[in-house]
């Protein structure tokens, strides 16, 4: 390893960094594995029970949904399904 310059200068302020800085630069991971895997990290879906597609809604569906908060797009699929099982094609 060579040797590194320090990232603040005499006053104590961070000097610029070069782009030598950022080749030096490595991945940290903050927490440890064994917490990872405690908080329920997950990784990429087996199955996927969904699938991307593109859709045209009204601006009015979609700000009433999106004002619902975090989520408004599996209850955009929750009223859907309700829709198809409520007229029997499901």
């Amino acid at each position: 390893m060579r040797n590194q310059k320090s990232l603040t200068n005499e006053e104590g302020e961070v000097r610029e960094l070069t782009v030598d800085d950022l080749r030096d630069f490595r991945p940290f991971d903050a927490l440890p594995s064994s917490l990872t895997r405690k908080l329920g990290v997950r990784g990429a879906q087996k199955a996927p029970t969904k699938e991307r597609i593109t859709i045209r809604l009204s601006r009015e569906v979609l700000d009433a949904f999106r004002a619902t908060g975090s989520g408004w797009q599996s209850r955009v699929d929750d009223a859907l399904k309700q829709f198809v099982i409520s007229k029997g094609r499901a």
